[in-house]
């Protein structure tokens, strides 16, 4: 497939982006022009690979023409060369494929993690302990920051559910990947007998929504002030600062408790609830599509069975694909780089599949 006019099309886009970029008042609108800014980088790494694809093309065209030449020493050069060639064309003409699919417009996003314990009690609260310092390390990796908006602890150090929010560049799009049912299979500190116990945490990676993405009517919201619950610290105030919000349309509750005032709590309260309705928005619009694109990879079904944590054996399962890890402990220290990439592989393929692009 001749990729050439979607090609010309990105570079007359990234002129009229330079353009604006140059002019004084670009950024007195800061939010849009960093959705500008962030265009204009995917454009510019799309053109580089399309850059570096015509140049791997061109080289095997001149390396074939001189291994078939009369100087044997030069010849033997450029054959020596052919091989790496052959491997390099397809990778990058893969890549620009994906790279020139429509984006998702969700993708640039900051991004909610909520982490919920599921089956196994104590053992599942402390897995989810371990999720969420899985996710601070892989964050602090990539140079994204996070910020701890609410929890409920359990009595063993665990948390029976908390939520997490993630900025920086493209959090959304590698995290995306993360929401569903992790299982873990190991033995727990408190067993004695040397047991295995399975338990489930539930992930759940929301795209986070701003006012204009969800209105929150003052009608449709319950907002209750009551005590901070938990055994408190130097941060909580132990008079009434943990709030309530309810949003009486759809049942949705948040609780928020570990800010440093009831105005804290209530704008991460408001907060996690605007990021949920919005994600519920939008499964509502997958709903509508096929039912391969509700299973497509990257769906965020928090109700699926997407990866199994088997330590005794070192190994990582991810289901949705069937790739097998031995690098558990590398994963649990926040290295998500091999995962989430064989992931990406597969969300690309099934992408340009429903594009019709082969």
């Amino acid at each position: 497939m001749d990729y050439s006019a979607l090609i010309a099309q990105r570079r007359r886009r990234a002129g009229e982006i330079d353009d604006m970029m140059a002019d004084a008042s670009f950024f007195n609108n800061p939010k849009k022009a960093g959705e500008i800014v962030r265009e204009h980088r995917r454009i510019k790494e799309t053109l580089e690979l399309w850059d570096r694809l015509e140049t791997a093309k061109r080289q095997l065209e001149e390396n074939e023409e001189l291994s078939r030449g009369d100087d044997a020493e030069l010849a033997e050069i450029a054959k020596e060369e052919i091989p790496a060639l052959l491997v390099e064309i397809p990778k990058l003409t893969e890549e620009i494929q994906y790279a020139l699919l429509p984006a998702d417009p969700n993708e640039d996003r900051d991004a909610i993690v909520e982490i919920r314990a599921g089956a196994g009690g104590d053992e599942a609260s402390l897995f989810a302990a371990e999720l969420l310092r899985l996710y601070q390390r892989y964050a602090e990796g990539r140079g994204w920051k996070t910020e701890h908006l609410s929890s409920s602890p359990s009595e063993v150090g665990g948390f029976k559910e908390v939520f997490l929010r993630v900025t920086g560049d493209e959090v959304f799009r590698i995290l995306k990947y993360e929401s569903g049912v992790h299982r873990v299979q190991r033995v727990p500190a408190t067993e004695t007998q040397g047991r295995i116990h399975t338990s489930t945490v539930t992930v759940a990676v929301m795209p986070e929504a701003e006012e204009v993405d969800v209105e929150l009517k003052p009608d449709d919201l319950r907002i209750e002030v009551c005590r901070a619950g938990g055994a408190g610290g130097q941060h909580v105030n132990r008079t009434e600062s943990a709030v309530q919000v309810f949003h009486l349309p759809t049942g949705l509750y948040v609780r928020c408790e570990d800010g440093r005032s009831q105005g804290q709590n209530k704008e991460r309260a408001l907060q996690i609830m605007r990021s949920r309705l919005y994600e519920m928005k939008l499964r509502e619009e997958q709903e509508k599509h096929s039912a391969h694109r509700r299973a497509q990879i990257g769906s965020g079904d928090r109700s699926e069975k997407i990866r199994t944590y088997n330590f005794p054996q070192s190994r990582i399962t991810d289901h949705r694909i069937g790739f097998t890890s031995h690098n558990l402990s590398g994963v649990m220290a926040g290295d998500l780089s091999e995962l989430t990439g064989e992931l990406q592989k597969a969300e690309m393929a099934e992408r340009l599949s429903e594009a019709g692009v082969k």
